[in-house]
């Protein structure tokens, strides 16, 4: 592919799309940087050629048009000093002239447009540069808000998993708690009753007298012997 070939492509290249194509911004954005660059410096190189070559065929042009004036000029001079056939000789080179003139005036419009096409290459490559350099720190951020936020829906989802298996974990002890109480009630319905019997007699059952019984009695005997 040619470098006008090549650079034709530049001019219709978007670099918001090709961004909006990048897998990774923040990586992409610092290679399409020195790949545009790169490209620059070869963009400014084929331009100053082309610009070049549009001088010289200007500057041909122009002399090819000075030379048959020239002529002419001769000729007038050459018929006032009655030399006719002098004359014929500078009008005969005009004439001659006057093809290459055509010829050097197509090449000086080819050269003119391609001159025109690489200095507007050359431009818009210049201000894609400037955009994605204007952008570039932009760009970067807004990547890394992009990459925290998906961290952060990631960890979203794992707190939302943990609230559900701690919903599952309480629905689990509610099901223990409810079998304890089950098997606790069951014990009790299963255990032997309860023969209360044995405590009501032994609350009536007063045994032997006691030492104060004794003692209560024989004062009670002394107080009817003092009387």
């Amino acid at each position: 592919m040619s470098i006008i070939g090549r650079f034709k492509d530049i001019m219709s290249a978007n670099i918001n799309a090709l961004l909006d194509k990048a897998e990774n911004p923040e990586k992409m954005v610092d290679q399409y940087l020195r790949n545009m660059n790169s490209d620059l410096a070869k963009v400014k190189a084929e331009t100053a050629a082309v610009m070049a070559e549009e001088q010289r065929a200007k500057r041909e042009y122009h002399e090819c048009q000075a030379d048959m004036e020239k002529m002419e000029s001769y000729a007038m001079k050459a018929l006032q000093a009655g030399n006719e056939n002098d004359a014929r000789k500078f009008l005969e080179r005009k004439t001659s002239l006057e093809s290459k003139l055509s010829e050097l005036q197509a090449a000086n419009q080819i050269a003119a447009t391609n001159a025109a096409q690489m200095r507007k290459m050359h431009d818009k490559l210049v201000s894609d540069i400037g955009e994605l350099e204007a952008r570039k720190n932009m760009i970067k951020a807004k990547w890394a808000v992009a990459k925290t936020q998906e961290r952060m829906n990631k960890l979203g989802a794992s707190v939302s998993s943990t609230s559900q298996s701690m919903s599952a974990f309480g629905r689990m002890e509610d099901k223990v708690n409810k079998a304890l109480d089950q098997a606790n009630a069951m014990a009790e319905l299963n255990s032997a009753p309860q023969d209360d019997m044995a405590d009501l007699t032994a609350k009536y059952d007063t045994g032997g007298s006691s030492q104060v019984d004794d003692e209560l009695a024989a004062l009670k005997a002394k107080m009817m012997l003092d009387k």
